[in-house]
């Protein structure tokens, strides 16, 4: 299936006294650009989304926002360390007894001291399988969404593809009476002007002019382009890079039956023909 480069997915996961909220962002990119927001709490949780989103997506500029928040639940409780209160407390008497001077610890302090309070709240050990499995529901949902896109894509493409048969069916049946009439008005002018011309020279001069304005194998190299078009839009996966040169093939070919041919409606076709071909251009830079 065809998919866009473009998405965008949020995912939330409460645990109690702390969320994580997660959001994925995807634009166009020619490979894949992954970016990283994270907490400096979760800050080591960027390898194991790298891997997850890499195994998932293969182009596309990628912008990943991780952070906590305060959670919906039960408020976090805090609770003394009693075991570091003891020892603060006997090394406090034994300064004292030495120092009897020397003023007591304070509340303030008590509370300060690293590792006298602690809580409920989760380490990221224990965050992590939550967060994996908030990437893993994170990547599904963005992968919906540039399947979803893709296709839109893929159906305004088909409709240009269409479009561009529709010219080339008007324009194959057109070129042997453009030619024929070219032939004529040329051989015409070359008798006024070179009236003692050998008439077997003038034959073949326009023959050879005829030629060069015959476009039929750009018509043929068209009508194919444009049926590996369509085949690669069903076959779908990773589909952009190769659309992308069809793209230049096809402005090519357009580019050439617009040089060559010496009738106006035929110049018309491939015009609309350009025009066609880069609005196709802009789609499939959106596509993987």
């Amino acid at each position: 299936m065809i998919q866009s480069m473009t998405g965008f997915a949020v995912q939330t996961r409460d645990l109690g006294g702390v969320s994580v909220h997660l959001e994925l962002r995807s634009v166009n990119s020619r490979y894949l650009d992954l970016g990283f927001r994270i907490v400096d709490d979760l800050r080591q949780a960027e390898p194991a989304i790298r891997e997850r989103v890499t195994a998932k997506l293969g182009r596309g500029k990628v912008e990943c926002r991780l952070n906590l928040q305060a959670g919906h639940g039960a408020p976090r409780s805090l609770s003394l360390n009693g075991a570091l209160v003891d020892q603060l407390a006997e090394a406090q008497d034994t300064l004292r007894a030495r120092f009897p001077d020397a003023p007591p610890l304070s509340v303030n302090e008590l509370l300060r001291w690293p590792g006298m309070l602690a809580d409920d709240s989760l380490g990221f050990d224990e965050l992590l399988p939550h967060i994996c499995a908030l990437v893993d529901a994170a990547l599904v949902e963005l992968v919906a969404t540039r399947r979803r896109e893709g296709e839109k894509l893929a159906d305004a493409i088909r409709e240009r593809v269409t479009r561009m048969r529709e010219l080339v069916a008007t324009a194959t049946p057109r070129m042997p009476a453009v030619v024929a009439e070219y032939q004529e008005r040329l051989t015409a002018k070359l008798r006024d002007a070179v009236a003692s011309l050998d008439e077997d020279r003038i034959r073949q001069e326009v023959a050879l002019y005829a030629q060069r304005i015959d476009v039929a194998e750009e018509l043929t190299r068209l009508s194919t382009h444009l049926d590996e078009v369509e085949r690669i839009l069903k076959a779908g996966g990773a589909a952009g890079k190769r659309l992308d040169f069809l793209m230049q093939e096809l402005n090519r070919e357009a580019n050439t039956l617009a040089s060559k041919s010496p009738a106006t409606d035929i110049t018309g076709i491939a015009m609309e023909m350009k025009v066609l071909i880069e609005q196709m251009r802009e789609q499939v830079q959106n596509i993987e």
